[in-house]
Parts: C-alpha cells; structure tokens; sequence
C-alpha cells in the first residue's frame, strides 16, 4: 500500500506530517495527519490514535489541540485520521451532521451510505496497517483518543477490542447516541431501521451488553452547550460502566464548553495519562 506525504514540518524536533492514501476499506482517498515525534529516528514508538468529531477532518486536531509538544515530550507518534470518506463519488448529504465529516465510526449498511461509510473498519483494521508500514510505528503498544463524535468513535472501538487499546480516554464524549435524536436520526440512515443493530455502536449497550476496556478517562466542561442539551449521556455510560465493574475516571470541568479551547486545555493531561500505559 503507497503512503503519500502530502506535507512535511519540523515540530518540537520531530516531523508533523499529513499523508494520504487509496483505501480499500471506503474506496477513495483518504487523509490523516500523523506527528511523528524526535525519539523515532532510532527506534519505533508507541503510537496514540485520535477520532476527531463532527464537521472535522484531520486538520483540525492537528492545528488547534497543540498535541505535538506534549507527544515529543513522551515520546508518541499521534495519528489522526479524517471523520469520513470524502469525494466526487462519495454520498453526501446537505447536513452538518450526516454524510461528509460525519463518519459516525460505523460500518454503514445502508444505500447510498455502506459504498463508501466504513469508518469503523477504515479505523479498527486498515488504518494501523498503514501507519505500521509507512512509519515508525509499535502498534503492540496502542492507545485511542477522541472528541466528541470521536469520543463515541473511540468508546465503542476500545469496547469492542480491547486487546487493541492499553489506553483510552475522551473528551466531551457522546456516550448513548441510542438515547438522542441525533443517534436516532444517524443510526437510522447507516445503519437501518432495527434498533438492534444500532447497540454494536453505542458505548453504554456495550458495557450493559458485557464489554470492558482499559481504564477510560474522561473530561466534560460544564457549560458545553451539547452537554446541557443532554446530547452526551455521561451520566448513563458512567452508571453503566460502575454496574458493570468496567473502571471510569469521569471529570467535570467548570466553565468549559465544547470547542477546541477545551480541547487543548486537557491535552497534556491526557497524552500524559496515554504515556504512562504506553512506555510504562
């Protein structure tokens, strides 16, 4: 498989790059950055996925969340991958929150969605194939990230391997997308009309169903609008996760909305709670 580098910048002594590729999985091009830190020019490291979410792709973690210092500091190469297939042929839809940078990180069954909307598997199976073969990447030393939708991306994709993950955390995570009109409204059009199918992508099912991970860590901000919109659900993953014996850090960060500001405010704190697992 061709790994393209699209672009290349020094960074805090190592390289951030954006690479691109033909995936088999979705059938187009796809895009993700990766920040390739100082301590891979002898010798391959760990490896800290992030899912970004709605509207995103991967610029928008790479240029705004300021994950590079902190990742050179311990020494992690961070992938970031776009939030859905893109493309002339690719379905779409005119909303912000269907179609393209909305990924959802399902395997669509649905027409026109399932031609090309695997991000599920895109994520899980190809993705560290390629950043094992192009970089200098240990994927036996792997930790998983995200915001969000990405956040939903990450809690499901961690649940469902967790022989994958030695580390998980989110920020601002949709925890039961089953429980609101969006997820309703997504799940619907990828994946149909039969609500079971829909438990395989929500984090809260999984837990109830029986799925367990690596310790997550979470951060929400008080004042995030989705979140007192009750878009989030944390309440229901958390008690779910405390039935479940699966070990929950939840932590409720005042005066913080949504946004990347948020983001970057817990950045360090989070690649340091990836190192510890990853180099420990």
């Amino acid at each position: 498989m061709t790994l393209e580098i699209v672009s290349a910048s020094k960074c805090f002594g190592g390289t951030q790059y954006v690479c691109a590729h033909e995936s088999a999985v979705t059938r187009c091009r796809m895009q993700f950055s990766a920040y390739v830190p100082p301590q891979a020019t002898d010798r391959t490291v760990p490896v800290l996925t992030w899912l970004s979410g709605l509207t995103c792709t991967e610029e928008n973690f790479t240029v705004k969340a300021a994950v590079q210092r902190h990742a050179a500091e311990h020494g992690l190469l961070v992938v970031a991958p776009d939030t859905s297939p893109r493309g002339a042929n690719v379905a779409d839809d005119e909303a912000w929150d269907l179609g393209a940078g909305a990924g959802f990180y399902v395997n669509a069954t649905q027409a026109p969605w399932s031609a090309h909307y695997r991000m599920y598997e895109y994520v899980v199976d190809e993705l560290p194939v390629v950043v094992s073969a192009g970089l200098p990447a240990d994927m036996s030393r792997s930790g998983l990230f995200g915001h969000s939708m990405g956040g939903h991306g990450t809690l499901v994709i961690a649940l469902r391997n967790p022989d994958r993950y030695r580390s998980v955390s989110v920020l601002a995570p949709i925890c039961a997308p089953i429980q609101t009109g969006l997820g309703e409204r997504i799940f619907g059009a990828y994946l149909g009309a039969d609500r079971a199918d829909w438990r395989a992508y929500d984090a809260t099912e999984l837990v109830k169903d029986g799925r367990n991970c690596a310790p997550i860590l979470i951060d929400q901000g008080d004042e995030d609008e989705f979140f007192k919109a009750g878009a989030m659900k944390i309440d229901a993953f958390r008690a779910a996760c405390e039935d479940a014996g699966q070990a929950i850090t939840v932590r409720m960060q005042q005066g913080y909305d949504h946004g990347y500001f948020f983001v970057q405010t817990f950045m360090g704190d989070h690649v340091d709670y990836h190192a510890k697992a990853l180099n420990g």
